[in-house]
């Protein structure tokens, strides 16, 4: 029974078009991945330094941290700063990012609310540069950004932490995209693991399609109890030609490209990741092999960023929003 049942879950997952882990690492990333190009965006600080030689809009970058004699040098810098993210070069999935959005004395405070003290950021530093957050464990560079402010217009869909927005890029052709949005859980973070939400996203529209948390659907934040239904993304064409752009700059056929949207600058260029994760099919609630294999059957691949993105919107558009009561489904127990 337990294995006719197995069997049938399977079936219908591969029915749905879902990429599972292993097709994507041998058949995606294996194949349309040059791992002689994997360092470009493996290290955050390369990558930034390749995006600002491209002229793609980036957060601005305020210090690089490669020794721990360079920690205790910090301190006059950051006593000048009341907002900062401090992140891994080479960290993964979240780990190992700070941020910090205010100060009150000596002390500064978390996008969480929390405060930290000089010595808690030298400790963190010191564990970066140690490989506590990085791939493999291997020794790291700390990388200090200043702190983007979110456009207002997320403020009823977020906690505190900055929303980014994920778009799934295949030979250029932007196929998938959703926001994360932070939560008390995931303590100010958009980071799907650490409990902040993930909404689908109609790329015709930038629209909202479903939102997931912990894999299981919801209609409402649950720190603003802002209803879902709502978002809309603005700047969403420039969003995605951003996005489409990175596959030129890289020379990856398959990527992960996270912007920011500040309210100022607008779109800025967070973070690229050759091993983008799969969890962006649950927040869609389908999966991407169907428009992996569209593009794969191309006879012949637009040239220009631009043309790519009008491709995707019409081909990959989606019209009825999944706005129904919150149930685990079995896409989402895959």
């Amino acid at each position: 029974m337990f294995l006719s049942s197995l069997f049938e879950r399977r079936r219908s997952l591969r029915d749905r078009g879902v990429l599972g882990m292993n097709q994507r690492n041998n058949a995606y990333i294996g194949r349309y991945n040059d791992r002689a190009k994997f360092p470009v965006v493996d290290n955050k600080v390369t990558s930034k330094k390749l995006a600002i030689e491209a002229g793609v809009a980036v957060p601005k970058l305020l210090h690089i941290i490669r020794t721990q004699y360079e920690i205790f040098a910090l301190r006059p810098e950051l006593e000048q700063l009341d907002e900062f993210v401090i992140k891994p070069a080479k960290g993964s999935g979240g780990k190992g990012i700070l941020v910090i959005t205010g100060r009150e004395g000596n002390e500064w405070v978390k996008a969480s609310g929390s405060r930290v003290t000089f010595d808690d950021i030298e400790r963190h530093i010191s564990n970066t540069l140690g490989g506590l957050y990085s791939l493999g464990g291997n020794s790291d560079i700390a990388m200090i950004e200043g702190l983007i402010k979110a456009d207002p217009v997320f403020n009823r869909f977020s906690f505190e932490g900055v929303p980014d927005i994920r778009t799934i890029v295949f030979q250029g052709y932007p196929v998938m995209a959703m926001m994360r949005l932070a939560t008390r859980s995931s303590d100010g973070k958009a980071n799907l693991h650490q409990g902040a939400v993930g909404v689908g996203l109609d790329l015709a529209t930038g629209k909202s399609l479903k939102a997931v948390q912990f894999d299981r659907q919801v209609n409402h934040h649950p720190d603003t109890g802002h209803s879902f239904a709502d978002l809309s993304i603005p700047h969403w064409r420039r969003l995605l030609e951003l996005s489409s752009a990175c596959f030129d700059m890289t020379g990856l056929g398959y990527l992960g490209v996270d912007i920011v949207l500040d309210r100022i600058h607008g779109p800025l260029i967070l973070e690229l990741n050759a091993r983008p994760g799969l969890a962006i099919q649950i927040a869609n609630g389908q999966g991407l092999l169907p428009r992996l294999k569209t593009i794969e059957g191309l006879p012949k691949t637009h040239a220009l960023a631009t043309e790519r993105v009008d491709y995707a919107q019409v081909t990959f558009s989606e019209h009825e929003p999944a706005w129904i009561p919150a149930q685990k489904s079995e896409l989402e127990t895959a």
